[in-house]
């Protein structure tokens, strides 16, 4: 992978462009800039999760997504690079099933709320959707492996359903949303 930075104001973008990792230069507007953008913020998002109390298996498994995403962001700045391996996609897959088989089944919508570390986690999926959508848009204009784009989207199911296992995480439950409609259904 490229050079480390040793130098962080370059004043090399303040034309409004920025190198990727091939030494390339693209405007801070393009759509890979903005995906790795969009990668970023939720790496950092998952960041302020982890200053949350959270069981040891979901705390692990949270750092290991930063490094993946990491490795997403890296294979976005080099065009043409894979760094993502299909296996992460694959243990997301895993733990979608590990932590969803401890959970009630959803009778109810719910609203992205409860606890601080389960809002939190539900900020993070909508970051994660955010991101894929960046991610489909560049793969719409140029070529791109599969893996980011279905990692993002595995990603962004699991941190809705971790938001549940927080929630539960001290004997809470979800936020079930107060549809007008269905009020007046069960009443009738």
């Amino acid at each position: 992978m490229g050079n480390r930075l040793t130098q962080i104001a370059t004043r090399t973008g303040d034309a409004g462009t920025t190198g990727l990792g091939d030494n390339t230069r693209v405007s801070k507007n393009s759509l890979r800039v903005h995906a790795m953008g969009d990668v970023d913020e939720l790496n950092s998002h998952i960041g302020v999760l982890l200053c949350e109390p959270m069981p040891v298996d979901v705390r692990t498994l949270l750092v290991e997504i930063q490094h993946q995403l990491f490795n997403l962001g890296g294979e976005l700045s080099i065009p043409g690079f894979e760094l993502l391996k299909p296996e992460a996609v694959l243990a997301l897959d895993e733990a979608l099933d590990r932590y969803n088989e401890q959970l009630p089944r959803l009778q109810e919508f719910i609203l992205p709320a409860g606890t601080r570390a389960a809002s939190q986690a539900h900020v993070c999926r909508t970051v994660a959707r955010r991101a894929e959508r960046a991610v489909v848009a560049l793969g719409n204009e140029e070529a791109i492996k599969d893996a980011p784009r279905q990692y993002l989207n595995r990603l962004s199911d699991l941190m809705f359903v971790l938001a549940r296992v927080l929630n539960r995480m001290d004997g809470g439950d979800d936020v079930y949303w107060k549809s007008e409609r269905m009020s007046r259904e069960a009443g009738a």
